[in-house]
């Protein structure tokens, strides 16, 4: 089992494996910071826009863009596990097959 691990790591396919999904879900967790961080800034920073009123209802600009943030989280987290049980668990298993030959 230790000489599979061992094979496994000095694969270049292992590290650039690594590389890649690290950068990924770097620049996956940066967009949905950015978009938490910056609804809160404008929470923060200019209630007057958000306390706009959308149409002839009661409902504030808030509303729309809070639930808008949530609905984006869902959807990025969704593309992540989707590329993840695909792209990254095939890669992963090919790298461990090529190890125990």
């Amino acid at each position: 089992m230790q000489d599979v691990l061992d094979r496994i790591t000095k694969n270049p396919k292992f590290h650039e494996f690594i590389a890649m999904r690290s950068r990924y879900s770097i620049i996956m967790a940066i967009v949905s910071a950015a978009i938490y961080y910056g609804f809160i800034l404008l929470v923060a920073f200019d209630k007057d826009l958000l306390a706009q009123k959308t149409g002839a209802g009661v409902t504030s600009l808030g509303v729309p863009l809070g639930v808008g943030v949530i609905v984006i989280t869902i959807v990025l987290t969704w593309i992540y596990v989707r590329r993840a049980n695909t792209e990254f668990d095939a890669t992963n298993e090919a790298i461990i097959k090529e190890a125990q030959k």
